[in-house]
């Protein structure tokens, strides 16, 4: 856990921390991969990593982008979380377009099925793993960033819902959300339990609650966020407002 003084200072921070990780990432295997988070947190990071001095270090045409979760909108919505990294990093640095994997809008190939853009994505995410020579269904995520709501959800996984209970897929259509809007698309906890490195962001006073009953080990169908774990590494990089009620024993 690492804990920064405001919003402000967190942004830059955990940009330059992400700089460093796909930097490593290339260096051991020639090519790296993030899944991306939408909200606030999640867009300022994207503005911090596109401004920053040293980021160029990165070879950014061999980096694969994935989502954790996307609004089941039309493409273009600006609440999108596609949109939001388009504009805020994707459409500004030279990636690979055959490397931004997006999950699908409303008004894409499969029209207004949620079911089938989630099962689209499984099938792309299965493909990268057996690429990659995996087993696991999804490629291993070198970083896997996620936000956190005042619910304790993450990605679209919701306390108590059929999704954040799912055991063997790795994506799935999610329905009646308790936030606007009411459809979405999302990993599952099996699919973002495969990253090596899952960072979970977040700020603010009002998910301070959540963010302490994930590091007491709450059960994740009641604080899904307390069951996004990395297999090398799971980071959670909050200000000092979220973290006002962390257990003091926590890491």
């Amino acid at each position: 856990m690492v804990v920064h003084r405001t919003p402000d200072l967190l942004a830059p921070a955990v940009a330059a921390r992400l700089l460093t990780a796909l930097v490593d990432a290339q260096a051991a295997k020639g090519s790296a991969s993030v899944v991306l988070t939408g909200g606030r947190t999640g867009g300022a990071v994207l503005e911090r990593l596109r401004d920053a001095p040293a980021r160029d270090a990165v070879d950014w045409s061999l980096v694969d982008f994935y989502w954790g979760d996307e609004r089941f909108l039309p493409s273009g919505d600006p609440e999108r979380n596609e949109t939001l990294a388009r504009t805020a990093f994707l459409d500004h640095v030279p990636v690979d377009p055959a490397r931004v994997h997006v999950m699908a809008a409303s008004d894409g190939e499969f029209g207004d099925d949620p079911e089938a853009a989630a099962a689209a994505y499984a099938r792309l995410l299965a493909q990268r793993s057996v690429e990659q020579g995996g087993t696991a269904g999804v490629p291993r995520f070198d970083v896997c960033l996620l936000g956190v709501g005042e619910e304790g959800h993450t990605a679209s996984l919701f306390p108590e819902t059929p999704a954040v209970r799912e055991p063997e897929r790795t994506v799935v259509a999610v329905r009646d959300c308790p936030k606007p809007p009411p459809t979405r698309i999302s990993l599952t906890l099996p699919a973002i339990r495969e990253s090596a490195e899952v960072w979970l962001l977040t700020t603010g006073a009002a998910k301070a609650e959540p963010v302490g009953a994930a590091l007491r080990g709450v059960d994740p169908v009641l604080v899904p966020a307390a069951g996004a774990t990395g297999r090398v590494a799971t980071r959670w990089l909050l200000d000092e407002s979220a973290a006002a009620r962390v257990p003091a024993d926590a890491p």
